[in-house]
């Protein structure tokens, strides 16, 4: 047994299909990643300006990852983002501690001994990094957002351009163009959707917390 990187099939497919929609393609009705593939790079030649504003509202729908222990004689859901079946970490800088435990788990091989851990351990662990990877992105986010309010504080009244990056029964949120920073819509909110290009007032913030609050116009 050893762990692997997940991206399960997007629940948000349906909300994918139509964005694409507005770019002129048409993705199938059932989810496909080698089909996403294909229309981002299309898109990415197309239009450079624009890429990074549809690649963040893909990578939001596609959900987040995590880390499942996996052994041969079981069915697999693989990276959905990467289209591929058999994937995991061995040498990325941002997860260390799950690439030692791959390091480790391949030595054992390696050498004909037994695996470095067994299938509790590795239950424990991967449920264990997939919890510090969120709680490290969590602290990340809100450092950027404290950074963020104290760069707008005096910019109160403001109305920007922005694009929904997250809208479920948590909140509706979105990221600015100019400057690049993140906050929840509180006010008039309705019918936006991850993807969508809107305009917004900023009506409060308090960087303590990492507060930034818009009003959708």
């Amino acid at each position: 047994p050893h762990i692997r990187r997940v991206i399960r099939v997007p629940k948000r497919w349906p909300r994918i299909v139509a964005l694409a929609a507005t770019y002129g393609t048409k993705l199938p009705d059932v989810p496909n990643s080698l089909a996403l593939a294909q229309f981002l790079i299309v898109q990415r030649k197309k239009d450079k300006d624009r890429f990074p504003d549809l690649s963040l509202a893909v990578i939001k729908l596609l959900g987040v990852g995590e880390y499942v222990v996996f052994e041969s004689n079981e069915q697999f859901g693989g990276h959905f983002s990467l289209a591929v079946q058999d994937y995991t970490h061995f040498t990325a800088p941002n997860r260390r501690f799950p690439d030692l435990i791959t390091q480790r788990l391949l030595v054992s091989c390696l050498e004909k001994r037994p695996a470095a851990y067994d299938q509790n351990e590795l239950l424990f662990l991967a449920q264990r990094c997939t919890t510090m990877t969120n709680e490290a992105q969590k602290v990340e986010r809100l450092m950027r957002k404290a950074a963020a309010a104290l760069l707008l504080q005096k910019r109160m009244g403001e109305v920007f351009d922005a694009i929904v990056t997250g809208s479920s029964e948590k909140g509706t949120y979105v990221r600015l163009f100019h400057p690049a920073a993140e906050g929840r819509v509180v006010k008039n909110e309705q019918g936006m959707d991850v993807g969508d290009r809107v305009q917004v007032k900023l009506i409060r913030v308090v960087p303590e917390q990492g507060f930034i609050d818009f009003a959708g116009m």
